[in-house]
C-alpha cells in the first residue's frame, strides 16, 4: 500500500516553506540623508568632512556607552537611570590611571600612548563592572519587574554615586588631556580631522561588531535571547539565567565605563556630574533606536552626532534642542523607534 503524499526533494523543501526574516534597511538611509542635506547649508566641503567626522566619532562614544544601557534593557527589561554613575567612574580612574603613567602619555611615542590608554580604559572597565555587579545586587535585584521604582531608586543611586566619587577625587573639574601624540590633525584634502577622534571610530566599530556577534553568533547570547523570551523554559534544561542576566549588567555597566574614559578624552576634562549630563543624549539616542535594539542604538547615536555638530556649526543657539526635535521627527515617523524589539 502506497502512500498518496508527495514529499519534496531533500534541500528544496527549506527554501520554499521557511520564510525568511525581511531585514528593514530604510533607517540606515536616515545617515547618508542628513549628512547630504546639511551639505548645501555649510557649504564649504572641507569643512562638511570635518563635522561629518566629527559627529560620526562623537556618535561612536555615545552608542559605546548606550549600548551598555541598551544592552541592560533589551534583555533584562531593566530602567537603569543610574547609569551615568558607571560612565562618570570610568572617567575618574582614567585620569588616576593616565596621570600615574604620565611618562608614557608625555612621550612622542604613539606605541606607549596607546599602550597607557589601554590600561585606563581596562582599569575603568574593571572599576565599573564592580560596581555595576554592586549595583544590580544591592539596587536593581529587588526592584526586578517594578519599571517605576527602578527608576526612582536607580536615579538615588547615581547621586549616592556621585557624592561618593567628590569623597574620593573632589567636586572640582579634572583634566583630562589626550596623550602627546594622539593630539593633533591629519589632513584629508583640506579637511582636518582629528586623530582621536579616528580612534574613536575605530572602538565604536570594534564594539558594535563584538555585540553583535556575541548575541547572534554565540551560544551565550543565544541563551540570554531564550531566557528573555522563556525564562522558565530555559532554566527547566538546567541553565542558570539569573547568573547570564547578571553578567549582562556588568559587562553594560563595564561599556558604559569605557564610554566615560572616551567622552572625558573627548571633553578633556571631567567633573563628578558628566554621567548625569550624558544621561539625556543616551536616552535620546535609546528611544530613537526602538528601546533595546542594538542596531538601533548604533544607527540612533550616529544620527544624534551628526546632528549635533552640523547644528552646532549652522545656529548654536538651538544646538541643545536639536536631538529632541530629532528624536521628534523620529517617532512621528516611526513611534516604537527605527528598530523595535518585538517583545515590548
Amino acid at each position: 500500500m502506497t502512500s498518496s503524499t508527495s514529499h519534496p526533494p531533500l534541500g528544496a523543501s527549506s527554501n520554499s516553506t521557511i520564510p525568511k526574516a525581511a531585514r528593514d534597511w530604510v533607517p540606515l538611509a536616515l545617515i547618508p540623508a542628513l549628512s547630504l542635506l546639511a551639505l548645501p547649508l555649510i557649504g564649504s566641503g572641507s569643512t562638511w568632512v570635518t563635522l561629518t567626522m566629527a559627529g560620526i566619532a562623537m556618535g561612536m562614544i555615545i552608542f559605546i556607552i548606550a549600548s551598555g544601557l541598551t544592552l541592560v534593557f533589551g534583555l533584562m527589561d531593566v530602567l537603569n537611570f543610574g547609569h551615568g554613575v558607571f560612565i562618570a567612574l570610568g572617567a575618574f580612574v582614567a585620569t588616576s590611571v593616565l596621570g600615574a603613567m604620565s611618562d608614557w602619555t608625555t612621550a612622542e611615542n604613539i606605541g606607549r600612548n596607546l599602550v597607557a590608554l589601554l590600561c585606563a580604559m581596562l582599569l575603568a572597565m574593571l572599576a565599573a563592572g564592580i560596581l555595576g555587579l554592586a549595583f544590580e545586587r544591592i539596587i536593581i535585584r529587588p526592584v526586578y519587574g517594578q519599571h517605576l521604582k527602578q527608576i526612582l531608586i536607580t536615579m538615588g543611586g547615581m547621586i549616592v554615586g556621585e557624592e561618593l566619587i567628590k569623597v574620593i577625587w573632589g567636586p572640582a573639574q579634572i583634566p583630562l588631556p589626550l596623550p602627546a601624540a594622539l593630539r593633533g590633525s591629519v589632513l584629508l584634502g583640506e579637511a582636518a580631522i582629528e586623530k582621536y577622534r579616528l580612534i574613536a571610530v575605530v572602538i565604536g566599530l570594534i564594539v558594535f561588531g563584538v555585540m553583535l556577534w556575541l548575541l547572534n553568533r554565540t551560544k551565550i547570547g543565544l541563551l540570554i535571547r531564550a531566557g528573555v523570551q522563556d525564562r522558565e523554559m530555559v532554566e527547566s534544561l538546567g541553565y542558570r539565567i539569573r547568573r547570564l542576566f547578571v553578567g549582562v549588567f556588568v559587562a553594560g555597566s563595564a561599556l558604559a565605563g569605557l564610554g566615560g574614559v572616551m567622552w572625558g578624552l573627548y571633553q578633556q576634562s571631567v567633573i563628578p556630574q558628566m554621567g548625569a549630563q550624558v544621561n539625556v543624549l543616551i536616552f535620546i539616542v535609546i528611544i530613537i533606536g526602538g528601546l533595546g535594539s542594538t542596531l538601533g542604538c548604533f544607527v540612533g547615536a550616529i544620527l544624534v552626532g551628526l546632528m549635533a555638530n552640523y547644528t552646532g556649526f549652522l545656529e548654536p543657539k538651538i544646538a541643545l534642542f536639536s536631538n529632541i526635535g530629532l528624536m521628534v521627527m523620529v517617532l512621528l515617523w516611526r513611534p516604537q523607534g527605527l528598530f523595535p524589539v518585538t517583545n515590548r
